[in-house]
């Protein structure tokens, strides 16, 4: 009875040990380098995103944060990769509206959204701006629905992936209007725009950080912005409503994402951090440039997000009848 009474007090003992242990570990937490999965090749909006984010938590964590682009696959490479990491807070995953579109699109992923990945933060939201190549004859939407009834699947337009935020607003542009167009999809919003620009697509719904640029070089068309109102970077170009047609009021929203099993007091730490970051007049200056507002939020308030989100989605899916070809 001793010897089993002592051996109990040596289990206790490790077990407190350890819980010890891991609560040092939260509370010194960054020790190492942190990485941040970006699921598209470099060059997209995403990886804007991840490039705001990345040096100004190294600076206040007093750790290297290194942005690790891992495209392909639909996103599905980068959060398979994200979601088998280690749960201790060193790796991140940059995530938005794609990533709630996959289960409606895949019959089998090689992760669970909801049991694999927990909310952090969110980061930013934007609208989607109708661009086309300036080959295109329209200048303005009325014109450019005129010219894609007259011409049915000739026009090609781009997306960053297939159930993507981008696809979708283009699907849902095809179901208010009448028109029907051709869809190519790309690992990312950084190919999709180079494409645009050479003229083998010719119009995109691109994101804001996408296609600002050149926009304003005279290099591609704006023809219209999704949302309630005209983004402050482009003044000019006017929202879909005032353009003439109503009902194409999307928005995009970005967020950080950590695997399943992650402490709760890291989650917490990353997210207070995350909002200071986004707070800063610093930050909120580089998001309008690129037509992003800041979008500060709760782990909790993610993934009720998330969760809506993928229902809103699932039936725009289904209404479109969209599938993945394999």
């Amino acid at each position: 009875m001793k010897a089993f009474a002592a051996v109990m007090r040596m289990v206790i003992a490790g077990v407190l040990m350890a819980i010890a242990g891991a609560v040092a570990a939260q509370q010194d937490y960054p020790v190492r380098p942190i990485r941040i999965i970006v699921p598209y090749p470099p060059g997209g909006s995403v990886n804007f995103l991840a490039r705001v984010i990345d040096q100004r938590l190294a600076e206040d964590f007093g750790q290297q944060v290194i942005v690790d682009n891992r495209g392909g696959g639909n996103t599905v490479i980068g959060a398979e990769q994200a979601a088998k990491s280690a749960p201790d807070g060193y790796t991140l995953f940059l995530a938005g509206s794609t990533q709630v579109a996959l289960p409606s699109l895949y019959s089998k992923l090689p992760y669970d959204l909801f049991n694999d990945f927990s909310p952090v933060a969110t980061i930013a939201r934007g609208e989607f701006i109708l661009v086309l190549h300036p080959s295109v004859p329209a200048s303005n939407l009325q014109q450019f629905i005129a010219l894609a009834k007259a011409k049915p699947g000739q026009l090609n337009y781009g997306s960053s992936s297939t159930g993507g935020p981008t696809h979708l607003s283009a699907v849902l542009f095809e179901m208010l209007t009448g028109v029907k167009m051709q869809h190519i999809p790309y690992k990312g919003g950084g190919p999709a725009i180079s494409d645009l620009m050479g003229g083998q697509i010719q119009l995109t719904f691109g994101n804001p950080a996408n296609v600002i640029p050149f926009i304003k070089s005279g290099r591609l068309k704006a023809i219209a912005v999704s949302g309630e109102t005209r983004l402050a970077a482009l003044p000019q170009v006017p929202t879909f409503v005032e353009a003439g047609l109503a009902g194409l009021v999307l928005r995009n929203w970005y967020g950080l994402l950590v695997p399943s099993g992650t402490p709760k007091a890291i989650i917490d730490k990353l997210a207070v951090e995350i909002g200071k970051i986004l707070k800063l007049p610093s930050t909120e200056e580089a998001l309008v440039k690129q037509g992003l507002d800041t979008f500060i939020s709760t782990p909790e308030q993610l993934g009720a997000l998330m969760r809506t989100e993928k229902t809103r989605i699932a039936a725009i899916i289904k209404a479109g009848n969209i599938t993945i070809e394999h």
